[in-house]
């Protein structure tokens, strides 16, 4: 079966920060610092940074502090989950902060998402397309 995929553009990614924004300030969430891992997690790092006023990003920091929103593009199988939970200063406490989830997974109670995926597709973001082949266009 052939990979489907679903190419996202700038102004998808800004809205969907914009949802993610809202969702983590109607928690109350306020956070010092914003913690991710290099390649997917990098510019939506910088895009919530931007927005939350946050001046600090650590990249593939040996430990997340308690003070840090961890941040990632996608929440899939869990996997990076799994290995940064046990980085976390306190883990019960960390915030997971994604712009897509993967429709029909069980999701960690840490987790705050803009969206779901559609289904299994997936999800080839801006800052990804030459990676895939594709010529960046402008939206």
């Amino acid at each position: 079966m052939a990979k489907v995929y679903d190419y996202k553009n700038w102004s998808e990614i800004e809205s969907a920060v914009t949802k993610l924004v809202q969702k983590l300030e109607d928690k109350k969430l306020q956070f010092k610092t914003i913690s991710t891992i290099s390649r997917g997690g990098l510019v939506p790092a910088r895009l919530l940074a931007d927005r939350l006023g946050i001046k600090q990003i650590i990249v593939d920091g040996e430990s997340i502090p308690s003070d840090s929103l961890f941040v990632d593009d996608i929440y899939d199988s869990g996997e990076t989950f799994r290995k940064i939970i046990q980085k976390a200063d306190e883990p019960d406490e960390l915030v997971f902060a994604t712009i897509y989830a993967r429709k029909k997974k069980t999701y960690p109670k840490q987790l705050v998402y803009a969206e779901p995926t559609r289904d299994t597709e997936y999800i080839v973001y801006p800052w990804d397309r030459f990676e895939h082949g594709m010529p960046y266009e402008a939206h």
